[in-house]
């Protein structure tokens, strides 16, 4: 377990977040949604790991896009994991979330549009993605990706 601790540390340790909202408050569970997205943003900027890590459900169902050798359906705390210390591996430790655009909800689905980035040796990416997340009874329980240049991203998650 301290290995996968050290791993998500290290994979977000540089994250800087400017998360901004806009949502309806319709209702509890609508702000709930919405508070925990801004809680795994702000886990991730201040690194607290252990904090983030309980925002997820055990059974977290993680969609990473493409054609690439990470894409696939990630399921469980323990893959979902391992593939932060893939980012973290393939990409010298550079991997980020540059910056939160913008937060919305509809029900339990909240999308945040972000902008990320990562290096290796002279190959870098840097691209604007959206996260879908789906949030209930307070935790993460499925998140899909979308890139703004999946096969770019696929290219470099490969080299």
């Amino acid at each position: 377990m301290f290995v996968k601790s050290l791993v998500l540390a290290i994979l977000f340790a540089s994250v800087s977040t400017a998360v901004a909202e806009n949502h309806n408050t319709k209702g509890d569970s609508t702000m709930e949604a919405i508070v925990v997205v801004k809680n795994y943003f702000k886990y991730l900027q201040q690194g607290e790991f252990e904090k983030l890590g309980q925002l997820f459900d055990d059974n977290i169902v993680w969609h990473q896009p493409g054609k690439g050798s990470l894409s696939g359906v990630y399921k469980g705390k323990p893959d979902l994991f391992a593939l932060f210390g893939e980012f973290m591996t393939r990409s010298e430790g550079t991997f980020k979330i540059d910056k939160v655009h913008k937060i919305m909800i509809n029900g339990s689905n909240v999308v945040a549009h972000l902008h990320f980035s990562a290096q290796k040796g002279s190959h870098s990416i840097s691209m604007e993605g959206v996260d879908l997340m789906k949030v209930e009874n307070g935790k993460i329980v499925e998140v899909h990706l979308f890139s703004g240049d999946q096969s770019s991203e696929d290219k470099f998650w490969d080299l």
